[in-house]
Parts: structure tokens; sequence; C-alpha cells
């Protein structure tokens, strides 16, 4: 068995964030959602703190009754793309849920991202609700079609990212060769929901494709995040639910024949850090009274950093979880994470002090995913 290897940090970059007060807070921009400069400075922070990638949320149906957030937000491969030009080793990941999308375009879109950032870009692949059926015209589907569905998007988009061998581009001018047409493969792909020929056009990226990640708790959805998943979130309440989730999972992956070392347990927290217990209350509280309508439940992972850096440790070492994923409560959230838990984690060896690779598989411990076509 391969040595455990060190935690893995992610962080979703939310705007004016993920509650309905946040905006209200006098360091908040209340444009922040739309605003490039602020996504660009929040993306120099978390490269800063060595994190693995940064992470967008995304919704497709809305209403008034909405979080801020919400209601104006940058498309996420959009913003990705445009980030990916001021950072360097940092992933880029973006939502794009398969209920509502087209396979061949996301499957461009993504390995586009991907050649874009030099090998840094994710994908997760959720279903959808309703709502955002009722947006793509698909409202002839019903909650029973989506993991068929998503089954059959997922098969499609890893079929076209093989549509050439790592290869195929010879681009010689001397011989006047662009490429080599025996390793451009056609996926003619049928099925009950997708029709696809491809081939795809473009090439494989440094760390071949992108990574994929999976979110869901039910045994459909295990099924198939066991095939076509690098990484998927688990149930974060606590450590005893998130165990017994993994241990599940395992089971599954290894009856894919796949190794259990090259999959990552990730769970979501939005901890409020302080230098200490009052300052992380202090805080908490200072949300609180932005908007007195609204609460917010106080954050399972919370207090001072070297309270915070054992709660996380505990989940690690207890092997509920390999990338700890964060949400930004408070407007300092990112900050005080990077200042204050950073250097401890890195202290006690659990967290890098340095990117090991230039691609978001290298610095996840991923392996480099073969081209069928060439094995």
């Amino acid at each position: 068995m391969k040595e455990k290897k060190q935690l893995k940090i992610a962080g979703t970059i939310d705007g004016v964030g993920w509650n309905y007060m946040g905006w209200f807070h006098p360091d908040m921009p209340a444009n922040a959602s739309e605003s490039i400069d602020y996504y660009v400075e929040k993306a120099k922070r978390l490269e800063e703190g060595k994190f693995d990638t940064i992470f967008l949320t995304d919704v497709s149906h809305i209403g008034p009754g909405m979080i801020p957030h919400y209601l104006s937000m940058f498309e996420g491969v959009s913003i990705l793309s445009a980030l990916s030009m001021v950072t360097h080793s940092i992933g880029l990941t973006a939502t794009i849920a398969t209920s509502y999308a087209d396979p061949f375009t996301v499957a461009r879109q993504m390995a586009s991202l991907d050649k874009i950032s030099n090998g840094r870009a994710g994908w997760n692949a959720v279903t959808s609700n309703p709502g955002g059926l009722a947006n793509y015209s698909r409202t002839h589907l019903s909650k029973a079609d989506l993991y068929p569905m998503k089954k059959e998007f997922l098969e499609i988009v890893e079929g076209l990212w093989d549509s050439y061998e790592d290869d195929a581009f010879i681009r010689d001018k001397k011989s006047g060769v662009f490429f080599d047409p025996k390793k451009m493969h056609a996926l003619n792909y049928r099925g009950n929901y997708f029709s696809v020929d491809g081939p795809l056009n473009i090439s494989q990226s440094r760390q071949g494709r992108p990574v994929i990640f999976q979110a869901g708790t039910s045994s459909d959805f295990m099924n198939i995040a066991s095939k076509h998943a690098d990484g998927v979130f688990l149930p974060a309440d606590n450590l005893e639910d998130a165990k017994a989730f993994s241990q599940e999972l395992k089971r599954r992956v290894e009856l894919e024949g796949r190794s259990f070392d090259d999959f990552l347990l990730t769970i979501s927290h939005n901890p409020i850090v302080g230098r200490t217990e009052r300052e992380a209350e202090e805080k908490f509280q200072e949300l609180q009274a932005l908007m007195p309508i609204y609460r917010i439940p106080k954050p399972k992972i919370f207090g001072s950093a070297e309270k915070v850096a054992d709660q996380i440790q505990h989940w690690y070492e207890a092997g509920a979880m390999d990338l700890l994923l964060l949400r930004q409560e408070h407007p300092s959230g990112f900050d005080d994470f990077i200042d204050l838990v950073v250097p401890i984690l890195q202290e006690r060896g659990i967290f890098r002090k340095e990117y090991e690779s230039n691609t978001l598989r290298g610095n996840l411990g991923l392996p480099y995913p073969e081209n069928r076509f060439s094995i």
C-alpha cells in the first residue's frame, strides 16, 4: 500500500458568500460575485496558501429568495479561464450539471480550460433540480432519468477526451505532417439520451484529462462515482458517517478494478478561525448581527487556529478525508485560515510547503490517465 498522501486543500470562491448577510459586511465588496478583481485577489491568495484547487459551485435556476451570490454570479468556465492567466499551479474546478448541459460542449469546454491552464482543470459533475431542467428544455425528464443520463454523459465526455492519442499531433513543417490520422478516434456513441459521433477537436493536456469530482449519497451515485470519479464529496455531519460512507465507496471502487489510493475523499467545511476561541466567536457574532432576520449555524470546524488544526488532523488521520474544501463564511475566512492554520498543518507535516507539480493531477497525487486507444 502506498504511503498516505498529504492532506489536500481546496477553496470555493463564492463571491459575496453563500449566506444572506455576507454582502452587508464592510469588508465585502457588494458586487464581489461579478467582480473579476475580487476573484483574481482570492485566486492569488489561495495559491499563496498552496491550495490544490479553486472550486466554483453553480446554480441553474433562481428566484428572488435565493442567496445574493446566486442572483448575480459568473459562469464557471469563463471566470476560471480568466483566473488561469494570473495563476500558475493551483487547480481550476468548475461545476457543470449533467442533467441539462450537452456532453460534447462540456467535453470541449473542460478540455479547452485544461489546455489553457496547462493541465489544471477539474470538473464537478453533478445532477440538477427540476428548475434547472426547465431552463434547458428538459421538463419531459423525471428524477428517475437523472442518474442513467449522467452515466451516459460521463461515458461520452471521457470517450471524447480520448479522441486523440498523446502523440497524435506531429506538427512537423518540414515533412508537412500535421497529425497522424490513425491516432484520431471517433466515438460513435448511441444511448437512450445522447447520440454523439465525435471525435473532439482538441488534443489532450499535460495531465491527460481534467480531474472529475462528483457529489451524492445514493447507491446509484456510488455506482457511477466508483467507475468515473477521481474524487467524491462525503457527508460532513459527523466522522462516523463519513467513515462508513468511505468504506462502502472503497468496496465499490475496488470492484471496478481501481485502487482506492488513487481516489480522493472530499469534505466541505466553512470554518471560522481566530487567534483565540474568543476572536472566532466575535467573528461569528459579527456575521449574525449583519441581518438579524437570518441566522447561520455555527460551523463544525470553529475556534482558535490550534483547535481548528486539531479538528482537521483528526478527520484526516481517521481516514475520512483526503481533501478539505473550504468555503469562506466570514470575509476574512481564507486569510485567517492561510495565515493561522496552514502554518500549523505544515509544521505537523500534514500539508505541503510547496507545490509538487504544475498540474492538478500532479498536486492531488492522481495517476496520469492512459488513453484507452494507447493501451
